[in-house]
């Protein structure tokens, strides 16, 4: 005993890894657990009743499923890209708990494993109730699915979805949120695979997540700090294929989901057999070494299964009558557009949401998620708006969710309109639509646009006090995937989806666009230096307003989609970014970037700071004479002054914003600086000589000014050269 004790006294302390740590519980856990019953060959015992999907353990698989209508489930194994089960392993009667099912499976080899669900139970549509043994269902919860590795290449021949079991074991090390605050957040709405899959991107693996690491240090350069990424749950490109004027069209967007969980292996630029993610992990840690957020783009109000016509992928065959929005003679309720209603406020559909937006923020360290039509999410099961919807304001409060950004979309399909009347609880965001609408009516003259323009420009605070965040509330927006780029917003009257094969009957109609004088492509030069000064204007504005901008990828070097505005189905050159187009446009790609970096070096423009030295208010409006405060709409210029005290500079930040939607010049006065100082021009977005921006501002000696025709100026307030700017 003695020489035992001494032993113990003489060891040293031994430091284990993380991973270490896990195989040692594995380990552990592995010992105590031992094969109760065989089925049909294969060693079983009851699961983890709390651990949805399929999740590998140190000798086995934990296979858990529930349904609320069914009588037996059963679990269907296969080879690696088999279309017959080698295994069929119905879930013991006792290993049901309430309505949930599991069971170990031991023994298996994970890396040639796929899985999929027969459930059955009664066949009653008027009901709801669709449950066939025959039909083959993906596992709600997979966290891979099979057969969709090759872009454009149709799933398994049979019609089946089957799962993957993967190894999350991806090392983050310190790699964590940024927590980027919204005021100082700028977010670059992109498409995976469009934003590098033209040649011209010059990247090595084109179209995937891989490119868009190769493309992280561009995206530093241009000074964002998050991206938004469209829709990277697995979806089903093939869905609709068809071929119109010689092109073959895909569902490019991937607005139709299959699986929550599971990443789109489309977007990987190699096989990740039972590690499907870690491509997608590595491009987020890449980003975030450069200071880059990533936000995914979500789409729970329907799922690629549609109507009554559509197919059975997974949710119609566990509890069809608990996950989609029925009529009451058992028909689906469409305010998605897309066939089919997902019924979020159910429990068992909320905690099917919260789990899985949970394990892409533990799992992948995502630091957002924007929700598509997510006025849906606010829907009873009868369709009506509630007005307190428990999804919404669990998602709002939910711990491991605290620090994500939560931004709306907030309108849907079936005519509900709630930007500025979202149930937010002081935690959501919203896209901005106003913003888009009044800023794009009022750029292009529309003069009676200008008192809601300059509301939108200040922040909206018409919309987003009460239950709303105030400025961070509103993520403004002018151009976005769905509708023109920003060089077809000035290059197009109206929209050109032809290509589409609906007879141009698609797309938005509404879209407050103006040519400068030519539909399309056009050689005059004019034109082409008008629609560019119109370019300037809207990036301006959106980085001088209030609320957060977002800007989409290929706006800052003058992309075009040739004037279609509902791009959805085209994987081709229409939707590709053309990056030719950075170096013949780079005058105006710097404007665009410094425009991002005036913003984040004024921070009275981003937010409230200390009250100003001089007594200027936080934001105030004026006309072309700065006495007047009162913008109508027969106001041709809008004026915005931004002024707070910089404490860790010790002087004021003051900023001021002249616009002339107008055809025809203006005189302009600039207010009265404060004593000691003196306005200096930054920006001039109509100056004939091609000098748009000044990185040393130009100082001026007189407050009056000619405000050019259709054109953008911005001032700031010089205390001297010691302060620099």
């Amino acid at each position: 005993m003695n020489e035992y004790r001494r032993h113990r006294q003489n060891r040293k302390p031994v430091e284990i890894g993380e991973r270490q740590v896990r195989e040692l519980r594995k380990t552990d856990l592995n010992r105590q657990m031992l094969a109760l019953d065989e089925c049909n060959g294969f060693r079983i015992r009851p699961g983890f009743y709390n651990m949805n999907g399929a999740t590998m353990l140190a000798d086995g698989v934990n296979f858990t499923a529930y349904s609320k209508g069914a009588t037996s489930i059963t679990l269907l194994l296969y080879n690696r890209g088999e279309a017959t089960p080698f295994a069929h392993i119905p879930f013991p009667e006792s290993y049901r708990i309430g309505n949930v099912y599991s069971m170990i499976v031991f023994g298996l080899d994970i890396e040639n494993i796929e899985y999929c669900y027969s459930v059955d139970g009664p066949w009653d549509p008027e009901k709801g109730l669709l449950f066939n043994k025959d039909h083959l269902l993906l596992d709600p919860y997979a966290k891979a699915v099979s057969g969709q590795r090759i872009w454009g290449q149709s799933p398994n021949k049979d019609g089946a979805y089957r799962a993957r079991i993967v190894r999350n074991n991806f090392e983050w090390n310190d790699t964590n949120s940024l927590c980027t605050p919204m005021n100082d957040t700028v977010i670059y709405e992109m498409h995976v695979r469009g934003f590098t899959m033209d040649p011209s991107s010059g990247v090595k693996c084109r179209g995937t997540f891989e490119g868009i690491k190769e493309k992280a240090e561009y995206l530093r350069k241009l000074g964002i700090s998050a991206v938004e990424l469209m829709p990277i749950f697995e979806f089903d490109e093939t869905r609709d294929k068809r071929i119109v004027n010689g092109k073959t069209l895909l569902d490019y967007w991937g607005y139709n989901t299959i699986s929550f969980f599971a990443p789109n292996t489309s977007y990987a630029s190699e096989s990740e057999y039972n590690k499907e993610g870690v491509e997608l992990k590595r491009m987020i840690k890449a980003l975030k070494d450069n200071g880059i957020e990533v936000i995914l783009d979500v789409v729970f109000n329907h799922t690629a299964e549609g109507n009554e016509n559509g197919p059975f992928i997974s949710f119609k065959g566990f509890d069809n009558n608990i996950y989609y929005l029925l009529t009451p003679y058992g028909q689906y309720y469409n305010f998605s557009g897309c066939g089919n209603t997902m019924n979020c406020n159910h429990p068992m559909v909320q905690e099917l949401i919260v789990e899985c937006l949970r394990y892409w923020a533990i799992e992948y360290r995502v630091d957002g998620f924007r929700f598509d039509l997510a006025s849906i999410l606010g829907r009873d099961q009868d369709g009506s708006p509630m007005e307190r919807p428990p999804l919404i304001q669990r998602l709002a409060y939910d711990p491991i969710l605290g620090n994500v950004k939560l931004i709306a979309e907030a309108w849907d399909a079936g005519g509900m309109y709630q930007v500025g009347n979202f149930p937010a609880w002081k935690r959501w965001a919203e896209w901005n639509g106003k913003y888009r609408d009044d800023i794009r009516s009022y750029l292009k003259g529309d003069i009676w646009a200008a008192p809601e323009a300059v509301k939108r420009i200040t922040g909206s605070m018409d919309m987003y006090g009460g239950s709303y965040l105030g400025y961070d509330s509103s993520v403004n927006f002018i151009t976005c995937h769905d509708g023109f780029t920003l060089y077809d917003l000035y290059s197009y009257n109206g929209k050109h989806n032809e290509d589409n094969g609906w007879n141009n009957t698609d797309g938005a109609n509404d879209n407050r666009s103006w040519n400068c004088g030519a539909e399309g492509e056009t050689t005059d030069k004019n034109i082409l230096d008008l629609r560019f000064k119109m370019m300037r204007n809207a990036i301006t504005v959106l980085m001088c307003s209030r609320g957060t901008p977002m800007i989409y990828a290929g706006d800052e070097f003058g992309n075009t989609q040739f004037g279609n505005n509902n791009a959805y189905c085209q994987d081709n050159e229409i939707s590709w970014l053309n990056w030719d187009l950075l170096k013949k446009n780079k005058n105006y790609f710097d404007f665009y970037r410094n425009m991002i970096q005036f913003r984040r070096k004024h921070p009275a423009i981003r937010k409230d700071l200390l009250p100003s030295h001089c007594g200027y208010p936080h934001i105030s409006i004026h006309t072309e004479n700065p006495d007047n405060g009162n913008i109508t709409k027969d106001s041709r210029v809008i004026c915005v002054r931004y002024a707070g005290f910089i404490e860790k500079k010790n002087h004021d930040d003051i900023v001021y914003v002249a616009i002339n939607a107008y055809w025809e010049d203006i005189q302009i006065m600039l207010p009265n600086p404060p004593e000691g100082a003196y306005w200096s021009l930054c920006v001039d977005t109509g100056d004939e000589s091609g000098k748009h921006f000044y990185n040393r501002p130009k100082p001026l000696t007189w407050r009056n000014r000619t405000l050019k025709a259709r054109s953008v100026n911005v001032f700031i307030v010089s205390f001297g050269a010691e302060y620099g700017v």
